[in-house]
């Protein structure tokens, strides 16, 4: 996702890219009998790359689902020139199966994830996912619901806590801070950022601090992803979005850390890989993997677009195109 500013100056990471993946499965094709497409933006954020699709692709449709009401807000207005073609839900994105059914759709032509929280989320204070100033622990993507990022720190046993810091944040001295979460709780709750700060500047070692960024970047996120169940959510999402398009259509993940993009490969790799002995010299007729990678590796943004939009250094993009039909899993 990309930076809170105004529409017309919002830049989507990877834009140029991700329109050479997306159109060619949004331009009908002669002989399907249809005259229009549908593109699922997974995680809508502000906009900027369902825009350009609806600009440049005319006869796609949009499914746009985000769990931030806000953003779905903000992004109604931006996309109200595009009228009937747009279609916004307030869902979590691993609930692409029911938003199709609810509309009587057996199949799409695209589905896009741009992961991660959005930049409009950390700049708003009162959501609590930055730590460069005193803010609410709270980092729920969906702010009307769920528990909370001090409820986690106020809550959950010392071992529990280690394990979020270590697995989601990847964090060496995970069991060091949680144990002085533990600590400073019972004297008194946490409930805002500034305090979280300070203990890790106590607790991580001053040489560990001094490399790797700021030293509350791994805690704040294994948090958010906890609070967000973020990693399961994909796990979940990517192989539903997969068995959502139709032959032809594709699938366009963009990651923005290498927890989320470990799983993305893992499960392209699946889903693009022959089930026949390797040895075997030939693929029998029906074998076949249904879908095929588009993407070499994982791409990257050049160094002219992180100049411009530093967002896109952690960028990891991945996309599969469906070339068979029958079940991915």
């Amino acid at each position: 996702m990309t930076s809170d500013r105004p529409a017309a100056a919002h830049v989507p990471v990877l834009l140029d890219r991700v329109l050479a993946l997306l159109r060619p499965a949004l331009e009908p094709r002669p002989g399907s009998g249809r005259d229009d497409t549908v593109l699922v933006d997974a995680t809508l954020g502000l906009g900027g790359h369902a825009e350009a699709v609806l600009r440049h692709c005319p006869r796609a449709r949009l499914i746009g689902i985000d769990r931030d009401v806000h953003a779905l807000e903000r992004t109604r207005e931006r996309l109200a020139p595009y009228g009937e073609r747009v279609s916004l839900v307030h869902a979590v994105y691993d609930e692409i199966a029911d938003v199709l059914a609810e509309r009587g759709l057996p199949f799409v032509d695209g589905v896009l994830f741009d992961l991660g929280v959005s930049s409009m989320q950390l700049d708003l204070r009162e959501r609590g996912f930055a730590y460069a100033e005193d803010a609410p622990l709270d980092m729920r993507m969906d702010d009307t619901a769920g528990r909370t990022a001090a409820d986690v720190l106020n809550g959950y046993p010392v071992h529990e806590l280690a394990r979020i810091l270590r697995d989601y944040g990847e964090e060496r001295f995970a069991r060091r801070i949680a144990e002085g979460v533990v600590r400073e709780r019972e004297r008194e709750p946490f409930t805002g950022s500034a305090r979280l700060v300070e203990l890790l500047y106590r607790v991580i070692p001053a040489p560990a601090r001094r490399t790797g960024g700021h030293p509350a970047k791994r805690t704040f996120q294994a948090l958010r992803i906890e609070v967000n169940d973020e990693l399961g959510v994909l796990r979940r999402a990517l192989p539903a979005a997969l068995e959502a398009i139709g032959v032809g259509g594709r699938v366009v993940v963009m990651s923005y850390h290498s927890l989320e993009d470990r799983i993305t490969k893992q499960v392209l790799a699946r889903a693009t890989r022959s089930d026949v002995p390797p040895d075997l010299p030939f693929v029998p007729e029906g074998s076949e993997p249904r879908l095929r990678l588009l993407t070499r590796g994982a791409e990257r943004a050049g160094a002219d677009e992180i100049e411009q939009n530093p967002r896109a250094a952690s960028v990891r993009l991945r996309a599969a195109e469906r070339v068979r039909e029958g079940a991915v899993a």
